[in-house]
């Protein structure tokens, strides 16, 4: 059974003061949750993690449950909304980058154009690039047997949406162009992992330069260096007690 422990047992593990913080971030160092540190180191936003354990199915804590229904990092409280209201939660990586966007007027293009591009991209990476190298990480390491099929279907699809890609960048910086935004940052981690993903860089020149140019990128030296605040011991979230909680949830998961 998944560990119900409140989550607010976390808050003596958060990095920055309840009384200076602005945005509460429940997060786990996986490639959904860097990318919104990538965006509060970029932005400067005060922030204060609150690690969600989800190898020991802290996901399903109650608490946590009113901010993310979907029993899914990452997830946040921001406690200075700009309609002057009350704390505003939101679920869901995509919409947390684009919240933090508006919020802070930064990291996505104003003009229509622009902006629309950032998020079909943006939607690219959360329709496409996160869900296929997901599968591939599920059926090339976790999954209890190796099926060829799953295995190549996964390995290629990723392949394909790397080189969709390196081809955008072939003449720009950035997905949007010159200038780094919310689609980067959402891709970013998704490519972190590529050797797992059976993937070589170097088939993919444009993307390799636009990889490294955001690895070196001192908003994201802080993002990384930030995951072990939250898992110091480094412990996995995969292991042979945690892929019944990861792998093993249905309808009666969310009813319970």
């Amino acid at each position: 059974m998944p560990n119900r422990a409140m989550i607010t047992v976390h808050a003596m593990l958060a990095s920055e003061p309840t009384s200076h913080t602005m945005i509460d971030l429940y997060y786990w160092p996986t490639p959904n949750g860097h990318k919104v540190t990538l965006m509060l180191e970029e932005a400067g936003i005060v922030y204060r993690i609150h690690p969600i354990h989800i190898g020991k199915g802290e996901q399903f804590a109650p608490d946590f449950l009113k901010i993310a229904p979907n029993n899914r990092i990452p997830a946040i409280v921001d406690h200075n909304p700009a309609d002057g209201g009350a704390p505003l939660s939101l679920f869901e990586s995509g919409a947390i980058l684009l919240y933090l966007a508006d919020k802070t007027g930064q990291f996505i293009p104003a003009d229509l154009r622009g902006r629309n591009e950032a998020l079909q991209w943006l939607f690219w990476q959360m329709g496409g690039l996160g869900p296929m190298a997901g599968q591939n990480h599920h059926f090339t390491q976790y999954a209890p047997e190796k099926i060829p099929y799953a295995m190549e279907r996964y390995v290629k699809e990723t392949a394909r949406l790397y080189a969709v890609l390196n081809k955008h960048l072939a003449e720009r910086s950035f997905i949007t162009g010159d200038a780094y935004s919310i689609a980067d940052m959402a891709c970013y981690p998704w490519i972190v992992p590529h050797e797992r993903q059976q993937q070589n860089l170097n088939d993919f020149p444009h993307l390799k330069r636009w990889f490294d140019a955001i690895a070196a990128r001192p908003a994201t030296l802080r993002a990384y260096a930030r995951a072990a605040e939250a898992n110091p011991s480094g412990t996995p979230s995969v292991n042979d007690e945690s892929r019944k909680v990861l792998f093993g949830q249905d309808a009666a998961t969310v009813k319970r």
